[in-house]
């Protein structure tokens, strides 16, 4: 059923480029967003993982670079992977004073997890397990490409909306056709609104199950519910200085996205989580 629903997700997103292309610049403007479309989901699907990293500012954790946190991170992400069945994922850390994870890459064989400095500082060995078993539960259930196509495609979505905020309805196409006004205000306004929802509805739902399997993963729920109770606290004094674009990627929402994105939360309230690691039979 998520792979049906990610396929039709997807699908919609490459949609709205087709459409909007047509409504900011006609046929050519529809082909355009068809390649766009198209390519963007080439470059997700092999390079998305890069852009994660690059974007995050992250440093590749080895026993050369960075050694003491490689050692910490290695005693916790090796016995945890081989319990969940998964290769060892590479590891990275960020320079973000504030608590926060995300994992990327195409599949479980090409996958990476970042941690940011502020987690490390913040975190308990156990709440850093957690933390990192909810990481490697979103790559065996392989939701890391899927955040990182519909991260890209979003993204490409609302920088068409701003191409038509600029051109609106006055191109025209090689037969002298207009674009539609309408459709052109319409997609400055929807485009932004549907990619927002659409990462909304992929990231959301996951969340709880990625928290359940770090639970599982270590036999209780507990260092979970520690790791969701102080994300959420120093997150909200030290906010994280994230892209919207790539927000849904965290283990928990960046407090520093705000205005009107706070009202597309790509995450369920931290209470929603809490309360259903309570329930969870273990």
């Amino acid at each position: 059923m998520n792979a049906i629903k990610t396929t039709l997700l997807l699908a919609l997103l490459s949609g709205l480029l087709v459409v909007g292309g047509r409504a900011v610049a006609g046929q050519e403007g529809m082909l355009y967003g068809l390649l766009l479309a198209v390519g963007m989901n080439f470059f997700s699907y092999f390079f998305s993982e890069k852009l994660a990293l690059v974007s995050s500012r992250a440093q590749r954790v080895s026993e050369t670079e960075y050694p003491e946190i490689y050692q910490r991170l290695v005693s916790l992400v090796r016995p945890l992977s081989q319990r969940m069945g998964i290769p060892m994922p590479k590891l990275w850390i960020t320079p973000d004073p504030s608590p926060n994870a995300f994992a990327t890459g195409r599949n479980p064989a090409h996958a990476s997890v970042a941690v940011t400095a502020g987690i490390l500082r913040s975190m308990s060995d156990d709440e850093l397990a957690a933390v990192l078993a909810h990481e490697l539960g979103h790559i065996k259930n392989r939701d890391i490409l899927i955040s990182s196509i519909a991260a890209t495609l979003g993204s490409a979505i609302t920088y068409l909306a701003q191409v038509a905020m600029w051109f609106g309805g006055g191109h025209r196409d090689r037969n002298g056709r207009s674009g539609n006004p309408l459709a052109s205000l319409l997609m400055i306004f929807l485009a932004p609104l549907a990619a927002g929802l659409i990462r909304m509805a992929i990231a959301r739902t996951r969340e709880f199950s990625a928290d359940a399997a770090s639970a599982r993963a270590l036999g209780t729920a507990q260092p979970m519910i520690s790791a969701l109770v102080k994300l959420d606290s120093i997150g909200r004094q030290i906010p994280l200085d994230s892209s919207p674009a790539m927000s849904h990627m965290y283990i928990m929402q960046p407090f520093s996205v705000g205005g009107l994105t706070r009202l597309f939360s790509t995450h369920p309230p931290t209470q929603e989580r809490i309360a259903a690691l309570q329930t969870l039979a273990i």
